[in-house]
């Protein structure tokens, strides 16, 4: 009798090992692929990190009603966080020698430059605007810099200096030239953009009615309304999501 039972023991044993080691994988298995979607959720969960780097306009952008507080509250802020890097009187090269410090060791995912009204603006009130050669070679290393640090880049022409239709305001041959400069950079680069000359003057074109210097979508023929604002903000949301 104790000879049946000892065999009947080392019969069912192997099948008890062979069991428990099935189990074993599978629940290593299991446990494998919840560590692997935890960590795959965690990264998801990760905001995309856009920065608009301009200048007065994108500083006061950032105030409540700005384009850039308007894009802001449109987004979803669990998904993207949003950051304004303007300062008031950059041009170009000013942008360039703040972009380690201001956008770069901040590692964004995409970073939206609007720039160049000051760069044309400056030429005839201060004299320190800057030349159009100038205005190109270092517009094209913003770019370089910024998509080798791994982030996306959206591009904007300048927007108006002064409202009126029909080429009236003193800067606008120069404002031309300086965005058709940026919409070739942006053919050339295939990188998305944002053409406010045009969206501007069109604008004003339609509802400028009464041709006046300021007043439609700015409040001093350069800085921004509330309309401004809500039309700048409408055309970039689309290419920031």
């Amino acid at each position: 009798m104790a000879v049946e039972l000892r065999s009947l023991i080392n019969n069912i044993n192997p099948a008890l090992k062979k069991t428990s080691m099935k189990s074993f994988f599978k629940s290593l298995t299991l446990l494998s692929a919840l560590v692997l979607t935890f960590f795959l959720s965690s990264m998801n969960l990760k905001p995309k990190k856009i920065i608009f780097f301009g200048d007065s306009i994108t500083q006061a952008g950032v105030q409540p009603g700005g384009y850039v507080d308007l894009i802001k509250k449109a987004l979803d802020q669990t998904k993207y966080e949003v950051i304004g890097a303007g300062i008031g009187g950059n041009k170009v090269y000013d942008l360039y020698l703040r972009m380690e410090e201001d956008v770069l060791d901040k590692k964004p995912d995409l970073v939206v430059i609007y720039i160049g009204v000051n760069d044309v603006w400056h030429k005839q009130s201060s004299r320190t605007g800057t030349d159009y050669d100038k205005f190109i070679k270092f517009y094209n290393a913003l770019i370089k810099k910024i998509q080798d640090n791994g982030a996306k880049v959206v591009l904007c022409t300048p927007a108006v200096i002064g409202e009126k239709k029909n080429n009236a305001n003193e800067m606008d041959s120069e404002l031309d030239k300086y965005s058709d400069a940026i919409r070739e950079i942006s053919t050339k680069s295939s990188l998305p953009l944002c053409d406010l000359r045009a969206i501007f003057k069109a604008y004003d074109a339609e509802n400028n009615i009464e041709d006046k210097e300021k007043g439609i979508l700015t409040s001093d023929g350069v800085h921004l309304n509330d309309k401004g604002n809500q039309t700048l903000a409408d055309k970039l949301l689309p290419l920031v999501r």
